[in-house]
């Protein structure tokens, strides 16, 4: 279709929130600004997309009316008989299709065996805003998150008791001296996750293993369980350094079982971790993962041939990652080199054990994983490989359609 501009239209429909699909946000982004097209996306409304989007004049949002449908197996009588033959539906219609993508090389492979459609594997690079952020971006965005960091979700932990700290120039992580940042040797790990709060995200697995790490460092360190906990989080805000690091997990997402879960975080008996539940401007999110130490990804694909948006994302920061484990994930998590998988919340805390003895300076294995993504996600950027992979596929549908 021809816009009054005279160029190219496409439409992007997104069956979601388009602020939570960022998939589609950055092929959005690459139809306008790589294929030199105007873009109507047709979305449900709900969080606020990027503002490269926002600001884009070629760009053009379409909110719809969201339908909420919670998985077939909630779902019964007509409405499921529907959904299956949808699929059935979406099988014809997609082999009519001009062109497919898909992210691996697995999902190619299904949709050629039991689909009959051709798909050209088109896997997700981070954009070039998710970057490793410098020491100032680092301070100014803890200085920003200050408030939230420091505040604990149930009774004082290990973080709030930072919250007594009232110099502007330094947060739980750095310091500001003459306008020259510098971080603090005695700073907690940051570690990051992303999830939707949703059965398909495990949640209680990164709660156990956080469990098991401040029990088994408790342990190590030959603590006893009545120690004065309070004086031992201001010896440790006041520079006092162990083998073993404080960890604060940022938790962002939304989703239905956010609640039940911030319950079961408040009720848990932590020394030396502390969590914290976040949902963060799409512009403050790429500099959060540019300042953790670990990233970790509880995503377990339902149909075992998509790849975790999340990872990538992580990567194009620097930051290595712990993965669950599953069939297609090697395609992108990449063993003792660019991250470390898991299938248990005890896998999960020896990891944890493993990366961060010594932090920050002796974490060799940490320092290695993160060379490691730091190679990955400087590899490749996402207007790289669609102008490599999907461009010329768009120009042969456009060509193909103007005879």
């Amino acid at each position: 279709m021809m816009a009054e501009t005279g160029r190219k239209r496409a439409a992007v429909v997104v069956l979601g929130d388009i602020g939570r699909s960022p998939r589609m946000q950055y092929h959005s982004l690459s139809l306008a600004n790589q294929a030199g097209m105007e873009v109507d996306i047709v979305a449900n409304g709900g969080s606020d997309p990027h503002l490269l989007l926002r600001e884009n004049p070629s760009i053009h949002i379409h909110e719809m009316k969201s339908v909420q449908l919670t998985g077939i197996s909630k779902i019964s009588g007509a409405l499921a008989l529907l959904l299956k033959a949808s699929i059935q539906f979406e099988k014809h219609f997609g082999r009519m299709a001009d062109g497919a993508f898909c992210v691996t090389k697995a999902m190619r492979h299904e949709l050629d065996q039991n689909w009959g459609i051709n798909a050209t594997v088109l896997y997700d690079q981070s954009p070039e805003f998710f970057h490793p952020a410098s020491l100032t971006e680092k301070h100014e965005l803890f200085s920003r998150l200050g408030d939230s960091i420091c505040s604990a979700m149930g009774n004082d932990d290990c973080i709030s008791v930072e919250k007594e700290m009232k110099n502007m120039n330094t947060t739980v992580f750095t310091s500001s001296i003459d306008g020259e940042v510098f971080l603090k040797p005695n700073r907690p790990a940051l570690v990051v996750s992303s999830t939707s709060w949703t059965p398909d995200e495990d949640f209680s697995i990164l709660l156990e293993a956080a469990l098991m790490y401040d029990r088994r460092v408790a342990a190590t360190l030959g603590e006893e369980d009545s120690m004065d906990e309070r004086q031992l989080w201001i010896d440790m805000k006041n520079g006092k350094q162990f083998v073993y690091p404080r960890l604060l997990f940022i938790i962002t997402g939304k989703g239905p079982d956010k609640k039940k879960y911030e319950e079961q975080i408040k009720r848990l008996k932590l020394r030396r971790v502390a969590f914290r539940t976040m949902w963060l401007a799409s512009e403050d999110y790429p500099l959060l993962l540019g300042s953790a130490d670990l990233g970790v990804s509880l995503h377990t694909s339902s149909s075992g041939l998509d790849l975790p948006m999340k990872v990538v994302d992580m990567f194009g920061c620097g930051l290595p990652v712990c993965a669950a484990s599953f069939s297609c994930i090697d395609e992108l998590v990449k063993t003792n080199s660019n991250g470390l998988l898991f299938s248990a919340s005890s896998e999960l805390a020896d990891e944890l054990m493993m990366l961060f003895k010594g932090f920050p300076e002796e974490c060799n294995d940490l320092k290695s994983l993160k060379a490691g993504a730091l190679n990955t996600g400087s590899s490749s950027k996402w207007s790289t490989e669609w102008e490599r992979c999907a461009l010329p596929l768009v120009n042969q549908v456009i060509g193909r359609n103007a005879c």
